[in-house]
């Protein structure tokens, strides 16, 4: 029985908690979290200074100068003129603070506002805006602090405008190159053909995409901003006496540093353990906004698929096949969901065949594809059971270095949009030369002649010059060629071809089509052909596997199952297949939407929206029935079951 499913009933999800929260995702990082308790308590204890019992700040008591830590009456001691250094302590820290964080605002403001009006004007306007900014970067930022001090007079004030000047080129520089990235996007050209006017698109469309990145900028540029602050101070530019701040009392106790000590580490103290808590709350807040954590996951992807221990049972491989799944089920972990997008997948293809992987999309094709050579993230995604073999070695079971080692060399991929996944900034003949070098010892010479007679393989004119291109120059049809001949580049056993002529037009669709059919019988390479159009897979194909809701519903030879298809959600998708010749072929839509993975119904998961659908349906486990030795159907009423495999 071939391309079967394990009839092993499908978990339940657990009960839904929804996704983290902001908040949730932020105490996840341990780090973060004890950045953000001790950058709470210190703010308020600064913000709370005016009410809090202490000794006024300025007041001077020379009978009790330099007295020591513990003094009674003076927790942390006094400084040279008796001041007390705890008072002083949480007022300096409380216009460090508004210092610093007031610097901070008005650098991202000015620098941010230089940075998307240049990236989106571009032209005269950018170079104008962006030589400016160089010039100010072209001097160090501590001596033009100093020059702008010195110009303006010293004094707190003018220490947080030369502070912010000084910083508002960084800013600038990371939103300008944003900022051009975005200003050429799908969407932006989208707004200006709506007739929004610039300055509704830059705001409205371009800055919430670049807000994520000021504010990690601000989070990690207000310690900086704290330190330069001090440094001023400490050099008498900044805050003057009597008012403190953790500068000038740094200043103040360095005369005598080595007689009393505690004078300046007191305030030295606060400065590390102000700054330090601020960057690993900047990191937590860098963390958070990153799309995969906010998505649910709790940590970035690791390298490879994580497999649940005792996921992988005691099965054997199929002698016959080059690639053999059993029982495969991916999972993904998002808050408290769990969602099942392969809900126990069973697949086989023996040298030289073809097996069209079919369905809608979000049927787990990708996914199953995908989760053979652990390229599913972790988190959240996870391979909670089943079993895949490659020639007989267990892929869930090897190292990481021998999964490396099989990527790109036994299995390959060829992906939909090849646009996206070569590199834009390096020729294709690099990058082809790179993938065959990855796996075999040639020198730089015969890696290149192997990567011109590959293209001339794959029916690329000129390979010599177009070694030499990069993807932007190729046409849609040329860089599919290149991602087929990486694909090739190292004999692989099995290719998964992930929707490879999707984005093509028809007549590049037949000749990739044409190219990897008579690529394959060449070479006898094995080709997981993953598709939504039936007549794709007509073209290509010896046998279908049709996917649905995480699990397979029917398979068999293409032939049989084009001809008299069992489970009628095969028979709507050839449905929606248009035959030419047959003009007046009714081409109907599949009523409803797929059931969302985790929530999926009881019984069959096409039964809401199957026309034949009965009361048993809605109930059990539906196991896959075989109509034959190559055909089998998950349904309890088929179509054409009398003659399903004549």
């Amino acid at each position: 029985m071939s391309d079967t499913v394990s009839t092993t009933t499908v978990d339940k999800p657990a009960a839904k908690k929804g996704r983290p929260s902001t908040l949730a995702l932020l105490l996840n990082n341990t780090l973060a979290t004890a950045g953000l308790v001790i950058f709470v308590v210190i703010a308020l204890a600064a913000l709370a200074a005016p009410i809090l019992p202490l000794a006024p700040p300025n007041i001077t008591d020379p009978a009790m100068r330099l007295a020591p830590v513990f003094t009674e009456g003076h927790l942390l001691g006094t400084d040279a003129l008796g001041r007390d250094l705890l008072s002083r302590l949480v007022w300096g820290t409380r216009v460090s603070l508004a210092v610093g964080i007031s610097a901070t605002l008005i650098a991202a403001f000015f620098g941010s506002l230089i940075g998307l009006v240049a990236g989106y004007a571009g032209g005269r306007t950018d170079n104008i805006l962006m030589r400016g900014i160089d010039m100010v970067m072209a001097f160090p930022y501590i001596l033009l602090a100093l020059a702008i001090v010195a110009v303006l007079g010293p004094g707190l004030l003018n220490a947080l405008y030369a502070i912010a000047v000084v910083n508002i080129p960084f800013f600038a520089r990371n939103i300008r190159g944003m900022t051009l990235g975005l200003s050429r996007r799908e969407f932006v050209e989208a707004a200006r053909l709506s007739g929004k006017s610039h300055t509704a698109i830059l705001f409205g469309e371009v800055l919430p995409n670049v807000m994520p990145v000021i504010v990690i900028t601000m989070s990690t540029t207000i310690g900086w901003m704290i330190l330069e602050t001090a440094g001023l101070s400490f050099l008498g530019l900044g805050a003057q006496p009597p008012q403190a701040d953790l500068g000038s009392m740094l200043g103040d106790g360095r005369k005598v540093l080595f007689t009393n000590a505690h004078v300046s580490m007191v305030p030295g103290i606060m400065i590390f353990v102000l700054v330090m808590s601020i960057n690993l709350l900047g990191d937590g807040i860098r963390d958070v906004l990153d799309p995969r954590l906010k998505s649910g996951a709790l940590a970035r992807p690791g390298a490879r698929t994580a497999v649940r221990r005792g996921a992988r049972p005691e099965v054997t491989p199929r002698e016959d096949s080059v690639l053999d799944v059993q029982g495969l089920k991916t999972q993904f972990h998002v808050g408290g969901d769990v969602y099942h997008a392969v809900g126990g997948v069973d697949l086989h293809l023996r040298e030289g065949e073809c097996l069209g992987l079919v369905g809608e999309s979000g049927s787990g094709k990708s996914v199953t594809a995908m989760s053979l050579m652990g390229l599913v993230p972790t988190p959240p995604g996870r391979i909670a059971g089943g079993a895949a073999f490659l020639d007989g070695e267990d892929l869930f079971a090897v190292s990481n270095e021998r999964i490396r080692q099989l990527r790109g060399a036994a299995v390959s991929h060829v992906f939909q949009d090849p646009l996206s996944t070569l590199h834009p900034l390096f020729p294709v003949g690099d990058q082809l030369i790179e993938a065959i070098r990855a796996h075999a010892p040639l020198s730089r010479v015969k890696a290149r002649d192997k990567a011109m007679r590959l293209l001339e393989q794959v029916r690329i004119p000129n390979p010599a010059e177009r070694l030499k291109a990069f993807p932007h120059e190729l046409s849609g049809g040329m860089r599919q060629r290149v991602a087929i001949a990486m694909a090739l580049a190292n004999d692989a056993r099995v290719i998964i071809a992930d929707e490879p002529t999707t984005a093509l037009d028809v007549t590049v669709q037949a000749q990739i089509l044409e190219l990897l059919d008579r690529l394959r019988r060449e070479r006898q390479t094995a080709i997981l052909f993953i598709t939504h159009d039936f007549g794709v897979v007509s073209a290509i194909c010896d046998r279908v596997a049709v996917m649905y809701a995480g699990r397979i519903v029917e398979t068999g030879t293409t032939a049989e199952l084009l001809a008299k298809p069992a489970h009628p959600y095969t028979a709507k998708l050839i449905e929606c297949v248009p035959v030419l010749g047959e003009p007046e072929r009714r081409l109907d839509a599949i009523e409803g939407r797929p059931p969302v993975v985790n929530a999926l119904p009881d019984g069959c998961a096409f039964a809401e929206r199957c026309p034949f659908a009965e009361a048993d349906c809605l109930k059990g486990d539906i196991a896959l029935e075989a109509l034959g030795a190559e055909r089998g159907v998950r349904c309890l009423h088929p179509l054409n079951r009398e003659n399903a495999n004549d």
